[in-house]
């Protein structure tokens, strides 16, 4: 009884139409035409697949024909065809605006899952549609390549595919955001964002990803996403060249910079008298950061900066004559490593203190 409530809803008037056509000859009105498309694409909003609507226009075209005259009988098939094609494209339009409103949604809720709008409950409340249980614990990984990445790019395609062949329909989330791609996976699941991590940096060419800390909720999902992305920032400032950064292992950085006039007295007292030096600050700036990245080990670090080693001890001497800090005493290295650290997080000296 239903199917043929169905047929009768979405064939209505259609055998008339073809009645009309084979009785002339004649093709389809402009006005005949639309509304078949129209039926399509309520056939399409309620859930009927193109095959079964097709079998539905193909069965009442034989009951047509069982009533048309031989003559009428020979343009059957042409109008079936016209029928058919306005039924279809009705049917397609209905699945690509469907599939559109999909899309926009999706993007919709990815923007306030990432930035917190709309509110908590509503968050969670979408979340499970798009595969999230926001009551667990989450971490956000976010990979950054060259060039910025979209939704339909080759990249996020392979990383997607490569996800979903080694973890199935497990519930992660893959987007991008900002030219970014985007891991959403839940605490208890670490594996998961090291092999986004892995693909992550194949498909990007050496690209850099970040994994931000699992927190619960739908704000602990912000909250990681924002480690990550500050980690990232993180890495730009402070030349970190490793391929995946971990918001744990950075957690340092943002007790510096926390009061962020206390560095800047630091870097000034510190450092600023390097700015006297032939040459300015940055040269002897960059030979401290080379000293204390290779673990204050003169002659790695003048390998680093292509000088001799003499040179190397000529410079750290000319940093101690300067400031009145000695990078081979242990506590004044301390100090001016610190020193360093902050400079490299304020963009000293090329920004001003």
């Amino acid at each position: 009884m239903k199917e043929q409530e169905r047929a009768a809803d979405h064939l209505e008037g259609y055998a008339e139409i073809l009645a009309g056509i084979c009785a002339t000859g004649r093709g389809l009105t402009r006005e005949e035409r639309e509304s078949l498309r129209s039926r399509g694409e309520r056939a399409a909003e309620r859930g009927l697949g193109l095959r079964a609507l097709v079998r539905d226009l193909l069965s009442a075209a034989q009951e047509v024909r069982a009533g048309l005259r031989r003559t009428e009988a020979e343009h059957l098939l042409a109008a079936v065809e016209q029928a058919v094609d306005a039924f279809a494209e009705g049917h397609e339009r209905a699945q690509r605006l469907a599939v559109r409103q999909e899309e926009a949604a999706r993007r919709e809720f990815i923007d306030d899952l990432l930035h917190g709008g709309s509110g908590p409950g509503r968050i969670a409340e979408r979340a499970e549609h798009f595969g999230l249980l926001l009551s667990h614990a989450h971490a956000v990984a976010v990979a950054q390549g060259a060039e910025p990445y979209g939704d339909g790019y080759e990249v996020t395609r392979r990383v997607e595919s490569s996800l979903l062949a080694r973890f199935g329909n497990r519930r992660i989330l893959l987007t991008t955001k900002d030219g970014r791609l985007i891991c959403v996976a839940p605490s208890d699941e670490p594996e998961v964002l090291t092999h986004f991590a892995k693909q992550a940096y194949a498909a990007t060419d050496g690209g850099q990803v970040a994994v931000g800390r699992p927190h619960p909720g739908p704000g602990g999902v912000v909250h990681s996403y924002e480690e990550a992305l500050n980690a990232l920032d993180l890495a730009a400032r402070m030349e970190l060249d490793a391929p995946v950064l971990y918001a744990a292992d950075l957690l340092v950085y943002p007790v510096l910079t926390r009061d962020r006039q206390a560095m800047a007295d630091l870097v000034r007292t510190v450092l600023g008298p390097l700015q006297g030096a032939r040459g300015g600050a940055r040269p002897l700036l960059d030979t401290l950061t080379a000293y204390f990245d290779t673990g204050c080990v003169s002659a790695q670090a003048a390998r680093q900066l292509s000088l001799s080693v003499r040179a190397m001890t000529y410079r750290l001497d000319r940093i101690y004559r300067l400031t009145g800090a000695d990078p081979a005493d242990p506590v004044q290295r301390y100090t001016l490593q610190t020193a360093v650290i902050g400079a490299r997080l304020l963009d000293w000296p090329d920004q001003p203190l």
